[in-house]
């Protein structure tokens, strides 16, 4: 991309997150390093696809965003909502089409070098892209595609008037909003409509090759207007399957914490676990001091055999005081393992998606998976 485009707009997005307080200072960081990587690329689709999920998505976020808020707690005890973006949920989302952009970057530059006769204007790097041609492409599209879906499917699905569904469950039970693998219909729909806009983008800005282009830049087969169609119906329907991996994952190996109180979920800060009251080792600590009371009783003390000893940590006994773990807990698991957590989850989704959308296309087209490897 040309550095007069791509300072001034990476400027401004930056700007923008700074204003808005939607991204964390180390998060604005993260996002200029990772604007920069997708500016290497010279194509624009890219960062162009990097600006349209930033957008997009900070403005799904907004929507209703009082309303949102009182739908879960944070796990600080107050209103819900995550807060701004941190550095890791930029990472989660765009490190995977970073590094793709980085790749098929690198592998334009040296086809067109090698392409490029002396003395020619023609730029390196400005090699169209045909039908059946580089798995990167698939791979970046793809993962925006699914963060994007998932993006509006949580910020959007949790609006929903129907209460949501366990993804996992047989009976489909109804879980509190926010719980991790819980889905609506709106919340589908949604992640559908935020697959259609990142697809829709990345049709206006990738460079087809048509039939003079594709003899010219040796850039293979052109597209025809089948083609399109095809590549924008998979892309549209892989990107919201995105959205349902991800609540599928959420709902398996990430654990949603619900508040007894209230019966709302608790959020955890930029993505990360959250504690349950177990955690904090008051049962364990409470077992150790009771032990090594009646073990001090029982050295210090005389008790007669046919005295009946009374437990100090019995509820039922009215002379003893009251002792830390007397009250239930104040939040418990609503589901899920503690394996990951919410940051891990997307990643591990990005991945599997954009890798999986390579896959499908290097089957489709028949471009085996060596050409990632050569110019």
């Amino acid at each position: 991309m040309k550095p007069i485009i791509a300072i001034p707009a990476t400027a401004a997005l930056v700007l923008r997150a700074w204003k808005k307080k939607s991204l964390t200072p180390a998060g604005i960081v993260a996002a200029t390093a990772t604007a920069i990587a997708h500016a290497y690329h010279p194509w624009n689709l890219p960062f162009v696809l990097l600006i349209v999920f930033f957008l997009a998505g900070t403005r799904v976020t907004h929507v209703k965003e009082n309303v949102k808020a009182t739908l879960t707690v944070s796990a600080k005890g107050s209103s819900g909502g995550e807060g701004p973006r941190t550095h890791v949920q930029v990472f989660a989302n765009s490190l995977v089409a970073s590094v793709l952009s980085i790749l098929h970057a690198n592998q334009l530059y040296a086809r067109a070098a090698a392409l490029q006769t002396p003395g020619a204007a023609e730029p390196n790097g400005s090699l169209c892209f045909s039908w059946g041609g580089d798995l990167f492409v698939v791979g970046i599209i793809a993962n925006y595609a699914a963060v994007a879906a998932d993006t509006f499917s949580s910020e959007l699905g949790i609006l929903s008037k129907s209460e949501p569904r366990l993804i996992t469950s047989l009976t489909l039970r109804k879980v509190p909003r926010g719980t991790n693998g819980g889905v609506t219909l709106l919340g589908l729909g949604a992640g559908l409509l935020g697959s259609l806009t990142i697809v829709t983008a990345s049709m206006l800005f990738l460079p087809m090759c048509d039939e003079t282009t594709a003899a010219k830049r040796a850039g293979g087969v052109p597209w025809s207007a089948d083609n399109r169609r095809l590549f924008m119906t998979f892309l549209v329907i892989w990107g919201a399957l995105g959205s349902v991996l991800d609540s599928f994952l959420g709902a398996v190996f990430q654990r949603s914490v619900k508040d007894v109180r209230t019966g709302k979920i608790v959020e955890g800060d930029g993505g990360s676990r959250v504690l349950v009251s177990s955690e904090a080792g008051g049962s364990v600590k409470r077992a150790d001091v009771r032990a090594s009371l009646q073990q001090g009783d029982a050295t210090h003390e005389a008790v007669d055999e046919s005295t009946e000893v009374t437990d100090k940590f019995d509820p039922k006994n009215k002379h003893r005081k009251p002792s830390f773990g007397d009250e239930q807990p104040s939040r418990i698991v609503e589901n899920g393992w503690d394996l990951l957590d919410n940051n891990d989850v997307n990643f591990l989704m990005a991945v599997t998606m954009s890798v999986g959308g390579m896959a499908v296309a290097s089957w489709y087209w028949g471009v085996p998976w060596q050409s990632l490897l050569t110019p």
